[in-house]
């Protein structure tokens, strides 16, 4: 993603880039390691294969993964996170608290 299409507003900036529920997943799953796109499917759950596939291509567009292909038969693709979209981490640790802390405080 180009700088000159980013939002003013750092807060909205994020939320271009992991302002979905499904990327929100992809990190989730990647901050454990690479994943292939079928596992990253199957842990997910409940994303069609397109909104997947669609997904994944707009985060290595603006620089959170990387995929990998190898040239085998059948292919094997990988997606891995880059340090930027490690650097992520803290804020998905902060939303798994307050998650923990909301469920914790309305059970």
């Amino acid at each position: 993603m180009e700088t000159k299409t980013l939002p003013a507003c750092p807060v909205e900036t994020t939320l271009t880039l992991i302002g979905d529920k499904w990327k929100v997943l992809i990190l989730r799953d990647l901050l454990g390691g690479t994943k292939r796109f079928g596992e990253l499917k199957r842990s997910i759950g409940g994303v069609s294969q397109k909104v997947l596939t669609a997904q994944l291509r707009a985060m290595e567009e603006s620089g959170l993964l990387i995929r990998t292909v190898y040239a085998e038969v059948p292919p094997r693709v990988e997606y891995t996170l880059t340090e930027t979209g490690y650097s992520l981490k803290p804020i998905l640790d902060a939303m798994w608290a307050w998650g923990e802390d909301y469920k914790r405080k309305n059970a």
